[in-house]
């Protein structure tokens, strides 16, 4: 009975300090993607409220990469508090050992585990597939006559549009579409308007440059051009961003090396529990120099999995690297401990 009470504390201790940690490094991850989104509002006078309520499909994708993260400071943070209040040393007293410790600990690792497979192999996946739509959708509801300047608008998966604007009249633009050639046009100063879900552009004083798939290059100078670019919408084609594809989706497209991207994530995870119950929690080593080791360990870890994400990859060549990366570091902490 009084191991079991045992095991509920440390379990609600644990969760407070991992909550606690959530919430600082979420709220610094979220304002981070609101700052960057209202970046776009500053030219585009998209309503604030619809960026606030697009930067809340970003929240489960920012869970899946700051979970290990917050994981490492919320069992340091945890078990300090404890040490400092002397409940370690209380719990030990009753003749418990690490049992209580040990079985919180996998519970807790479970617990994560089954949150963090369903947040990263499904929700988070479907629900920035969402964010990518409305992020697209959002975009080409623009009022071209509200804003003061373009900085190089994607209008479509093919046309980036750029232009400023004085006494209300657009000057300097710059078009960059593709259909059966490369285009670019720019104009002196001319007028731009959506119409029939048609960009309608009007252009005076500029040049058309085309070039061909033979590379030839063809230039026509003009006074007056018109041009009209179809306004697509996402919804029409397939979100491209392996970001947006859950389990399912890699099962279907055969995207293994997605699926061994989020495989690994997880044995992440239990790398960071199990580094910290063996270099700080064993022998209640709790001290500055084993919680920086600890500390650096991890976040080493995990930032060079990220780079290596984001970087041109093979399935195998990504999992020996992971895997010979997590060995050394087991490896030096047993010699660390050894030699101690």
């Amino acid at each position: 009975m009084i191991a079991s009470k045992i095991k509920l504390y440390l379990f609600n201790q644990i969760f407070k300090y991992f909550f606690l940690i959530l919430f600082i490094f979420l709220s610094i991850g979220w304002l981070l993607q609101v700052t960057r989104l209202l970046t776009v509002t500053n030219f585009i006078n998209i309503d604030f409220i619809q960026i606030l309520l697009l930067s809340f499909y970003l929240i489960p994708n920012i869970l899946t990469i700051i979970i290990p993260f917050i994981l490492i400071f919320g069992l340091l943070l945890c078990f300090i508090k404890l040490k400092k209040d002397n409940e370690l040393i209380a719990i030990f007293s009753l003749g418990f050992g690490l049992k209580p410790f040990k079985e919180t600990l996998i519970f807790f690792c479970f617990t994560i585990i089954v949150f963090f497979t369903i947040l990263n192999f499904y929700l988070a996946p479907s629900i920035y597939e969402k964010y990518k739509v409305k992020e697209y959708d959002l975009r080409n509801t623009l009022d071209l006559n509200k804003m003061a300047f373009s900085n190089f608008l994607n209008l479509n998966r093919t046309t980036i549009l750029d232009f400023s604007k004085k006494n209300n009249e657009y000057q300097d633009i710059f078009i960059s579409y593709k259909d059966e050639k490369e285009n670019i046009i720019y104009a002196k100063k001319g007028n731009i308007f959506l119409n029939d879900n048609k960009y309608n552009f009007q252009l005076t004083n500029g040049f058309k440059i085309s070039i061909n798939n033979e590379n030839e290059i063809e230039r026509l100078e003009f006074l007056n051009y018109t041009l009209k670019i179809d306004n697509k919408i996402i919804n029409d084609d397939k979100v491209v961003d392996q970001n947006t594809f859950t389990i399912i989706d890699d099962l279907k497209s055969k995207n293994y090396l997605n699926i061994c991207f989020k495989f690994f994530d997880i044995i992440l995870i239990l790398y960071v529990i199990y580094l910290f119950y063996k270099n700080n929690l064993k022998e209640l080593k709790l001290d500055t120099n084993n919680n920086i080791y600890f500390s650096l360990s991890c976040i080493s870890i995990l930032i060079i999995n990220q780079i290596l994400k984001n970087s041109q990859i093979t399935i195998i060549n990504y999992s020996l690297f992971i895997l010979i990366i997590v060995f050394l570091s087991l490896f030096f902490t047993n010699m660390k401990k050894k030699y101690e």
